[in-house]
């Protein structure tokens, strides 16, 4: 088990790699000095490192399911992993319908976001739980994951549509809701590298709490700013926290997931100043010049798309199959926890969506605005709901 492991991680890490290789491909297709010839050549080039990675990141799940014995999406590692790679899926299925390379420039980024972000949980592999030995944890899940990806690319040609169209020369509430949007990617960047730094220096620190009545004790790997509810610090050698966590917070170590997402706010915070110091401009101001040959048209249509074909399979994985496996594994098709609510809210915006699109012609901007706020829903019920609201479907 430990040789596919192996083999499972570097394919993992080779796949990370050439992401960011084909990365730079595509932002070199975006240069004006560059014939349409050679842009075409170097697109292919892009293209072709994104399938040899895909391929490598589909060997890291066979191999994973290989050695754990069941579908590796029954943690926050291995579901994030399996998300990163269906948004890549999708993004490749699109550029051979679009030929459109600005769309790897942000959509591989995303996926190595989503990767590193994933990386930062355990990966150890343990045994299913009761609930979760059943056929439809790999029907459910893995098609909720698919449906989410393909909404994830309508994200990212509605992102690059606003920072193309958007004027940046003037400061609005668009342009400062443009940069909240792209200040969010810097929270996730800031989650991997500050998660990073305190893992390769070795750092932890023991907190004994009360949960539920009963005496437990949980493991700090980032300085607790946000300690447990009434908790005692057992590790002498470590800063005391700044505050304890909210009481309401009532989950398994909600205190700790609460630190490190305050951890991650702080670093993405230092790391936008420093972007920001360095450009001298805004983010998006920064970015939109690179975006002249992009065609909005085109940008539209590929953001309404991915909602056209991501909002059925999101309806079937994330609604249909899970009341299906929730009425074998509990008795009921729906019980009101935190992540069937996030589900249907999800459900429920983009059925919007598609409503507003074609009953009330909502094309453009406005089209673009929904698809960016549809994935903020989505990251909020991969982040939040997992990380901070207790509940049966609690990944972390």
């Amino acid at each position: 088990m430990d040789s596919l492991l192996g083999i499972s991680s570097t394919m993992l890490y080779t796949a990370f790699v050439l992401y960011l290789i084909a990365t730079l491909f595509f932002g070199a297709t975006i240069k004006d000095k560059k014939k349409d010839t050679n842009k075409n050549i170097v697109g292919t080039i892009g293209i072709t490192i994104t399938i040899i990675g895909f391929l490598a990141q589909i060997v890291y799940f066979i191999t994973r399911w290989m050695a754990s014995g069941h579908a590796p999406v029954s943690n926050l590692f291995e579901f994030v992993t399996f998300f990163g790679m269906s948004l890549v899926f999708a993004f490749i299925i699109l550029y051979f319908i679009y030929k459109l390379n600005i769309l790897g420039l942000f959509a591989l980024p995303i996926a190595m976001i989503l990767i590193a972000y994933a990386s930062m949980f355990p990966t150890e592999i343990a045994p299913l739980v009761p609930s979760l030995q059943s056929h439809w944890l790999y029907i459910h899940v893995t098609t909720v994951a698919l449906g989410q990806a393909i909404l994830a690319i309508s994200f990212v040609a509605g992102l690059i549509y606003l920072i193309r169209q958007i004027d940046q020369s003037v400061r609005s509430k668009r342009t400062t809701w443009l940069e909240i949007i792209l200040f969010g990617l810097f929270i996730f960047i800031g989650f991997s590298a500050i998660s990073t730094a305190f893992n390769v220096s070795g750092y932890s620190a023991e907190f004994e709490y009360s949960f539920n009545g009963e005496t437990t004790t949980t493991d700090y790997h980032l300085p607790p700013i946000a300690g447990p509810n009434e908790g005692e610090l057992l590790t002498g050698n470590r800063m005391e926290s700044l505050f304890d966590a909210p009481g309401w917070m009532k989950g398994v170590d909600a205190a700790r997931k609460f630190n490190t997402l305050i951890w991650s706010v702080l670093t993405g915070l230092v790391l936008y100043g420093l972007t920001r110091l360095i450009l001298r401009k805004r983010v998006g101001a920064a970015i939109q010049p690179f975006l002249k040959k992009a065609k909005p048209d085109m940008l539209d249509e590929i953001s309404y798309r991915a909602v056209a074909i991501g909002f059925p399979v999101f309806t079937l994985g994330g609604l249909i199959f899970a009341a299906i496996w929730a009425q074998i594994a509990w008795d009921r098709f729906w019980g009101w926890d935190p992540k069937e609510v996030w589900a249907l809210v999800t459900w429920f915006f983009y059925a919007a969506f598609l409503h507003l699109r074609l009953s009330r012609g909502w094309h453009g901007e406005k089209s673009a605005w929904l698809a960016v706020g549809g994935f903020a829903i989505i990251l909020f019920n991969l982040i939040a709901v997992n990380l901070l609201l207790a509940g049966l479907h609690s990944y972390a």
